[in-house]
């Protein structure tokens, strides 16, 4: 029996819930499942440029775990590209630093409830419109 995952730390969820291919009918494209852990290792490497044990650490996982999560996700988004699927970004064994909400008329992101101002685009203000992301404790 394999030994449960250990929960992978990230500061925060991508800005985004996900990438469409341009060009493609939406209806006839499929959906790749990026989890949360996919793409912040994509974002440490390539974006910010860090080395695989400093993300590693930062993800508090081995640099081997981080290395599997990595190219997961490059075999990922390269399927993707390759064969014009919709990118989702959702799930995985993850713990954000904070609690974090996504409006679900505006998806504009919040990190705790008290930093929950009123959305530029949505007539209505309240907690119920708020989706909790992530497995947060």
């Amino acid at each position: 029996m394999a030994r449960p995952h250990r929960n992978r730390l990230l500061e925060s969820p991508p800005k985004m819930e996900g990438f469409s291919p341009f060009g493609i009918h939406s209806k006839c494209s499929e959906c790749i499942i990026l989890q949360f852990d996919e793409y912040q290792s994509f974002i440490y490497i390539n974006y910010n440029q860090l080395q695989q044990d400093v993300a590693a650490e930062k993800m508090n996982v081995s640099r081997p775990t981080f290395t599997r999560i990595y190219n997961n996700a490059l075999q990922k988004i390269a399927l993707a590209f390759a064969e014009g699927k919709k990118i989702k970004i959702i799930g995985g064994n993850v713990l954000f630093e904070k609690k974090w909400y996504r409006c679900k008329r505006c998806h504009k992101l919040f990190s705790e409830l008290e930093n929950h101002s009123k959305c530029d685009n949505c007539s209505y203000f309240g907690t119920d419109e708020l989706l909790k992301i992530g497995s947060q404790e």
